[in-house]
């Protein structure tokens, strides 16, 4: 199948935000649209941490993209007004360097020599693309979850440069829960013997640790409301599962383990640590001391903040902070709670709730 995915190579030294370098870096990116003579119809999508780049289907790839219902012809990111780019994360395992990539002062993996990961790293190696594609203004940063702190990092350290942003299900910085959970997952990595402090064969990763890792960000991702509605207490089906008296008795278990096996082993193990802690180190407060000093660097036309109430990662209450502190500078912030019970993930399943909003962002920026 061909691919729509794009590499672009940065000639010379990316600085880390926190110390260290990386040698000539590649960032992949797919693309949507044209961009305009003007070229004021940009639009960069900042993902989760574990999606590609590919983000939608098109002509060169038609499979189904991460947020297939959001971006395309016709759709609320509207590929026919908008020139729309998405740029797998720095630290990342899908194009991106990343720990599982060549590092070419030693023609080995970097794995755990890479350096420490930031989200403004993944914010700064954005930029570079977007510089390469010829643009100089943003129409609109979209970033949901990770991607919204990587969006929000974007705006401040490259203010004047974006004139709208829309946030999903994120937050200013990671609070002790989440952490927490975070932290957890990252143990449950590294305490898999086939880890070996990073040093694991390719073709024989920590898929232990990495199921049960995403186990419990699946937990998390969800709320309880949904697992009672969807499964109550429903007992599993499948009779080869049921021989072990202690797993997969109830479907919700085999719900979490289907999950756990289609992403442990599709995803590189070091990079699921380094962008994880990433999450965890972003502080708007860095930008002078102080969650108000943050807010002061940006300089947007206009932003919309959207939460989820049953969202327990980056609860509500995070949103309505992140809001407040945009409208101090930006008098066109919007901020919208929608009541889905899909909680932290509703952003990818419960389009008909997200979908309208964003229609109406983008519509009314046409008025």
């Amino acid at each position: 199948m061909s691919s729509a995915r794009k590499l672009y190579t940065h000639d010379g030294l990316f600085r880390m935000h926190r110390a260290g370098h990386l040698k000539s870096p590649t960032l992949a990116y797919e693309t949507w649209g044209e961009l305009n003579a003007a070229r004021d119809n940009a639009v960069l999508i900042f993902s989760g941490l574990s999606p590609s780049a590919h983000a939608a289907s098109s002509e060169d790839d038609p499979s189904a993209g991460w947020w297939e219902d959001m971006i395309g012809s016709g759709r609320p990111i509207d590929s026919d007004k908008y020139f729309v780019i998405c740029v797998n994360s720095l630290g990342s395992c899908f194009g991106s360097t990343g720990p599982a990539s060549i590092n070419p002062a030693t023609g080995e993996r970097y794995r755990l020599s890479f350096p420490v990961l930031t989200l403004e790293d993944v914010a700064e190696s954005a930029w570079l693309v977007v510089r390469y594609l010829g643009i100089d203004c943003l129409h609109t940063v979209v970033g949901c979850s990770m991607g919204g702190m990587s969006g929000l990092a974007y705006c401040v350290r490259h203010a004047g440069e974006v004139r709208r942003f829309i946030s999903m299900s994120s937050a200013t910085r990671s609070l002790p829960f989440g952490i927490a959970v975070r932290s957890l997952q990252r143990e449950m990595i590294r305490s898999d013997p086939l880890w070996k402090k990073g040093n694991y064969d390719p073709g024989a990763p920590p898929v232990s640790g990495q199921r049960l890792a995403r186990k419990l960000g699946m937990i998390t991702y969800r709320s309880a409301e949904e697992w009672k509605q969807r499964f109550g207490r429903e007992r599993a089906t499948d009779p080869a599962r049921t021989e072990d008296r202690f797993v997969a008795e109830f479907s919700v278990e085999s719900y979490l383990e289907n999950h756990a096996n289609k992403f442990s082993g599709a995803f590189d193990a070091n990079s699921y640590l380094y962008l994880s802690h990433a999450s965890d180190l972003f502080d708007l407060a860095e930008y002078g001391g102080s969650l108000s000093a943050g807010f002061k660097k940006l300089k947007l036309d206009r932003a919309l903040v959207i939460g989820v109430e049953t969202d327990i990662l980056f609860p509500i209450e995070q949103q309505r902070e992140l809001a407040k502190g945009i409208s101090t500078v930006c008098t066109d912030t919007q901020l919208v709670e929608l009541d889905c019970i899909r909680g932290h993930d509703s952003f990818l399943v419960e389009m008909d709730a997200f979908r309208p909003l964003v229609c109406d962002f983008f519509e009314s920026c046409c008025d």
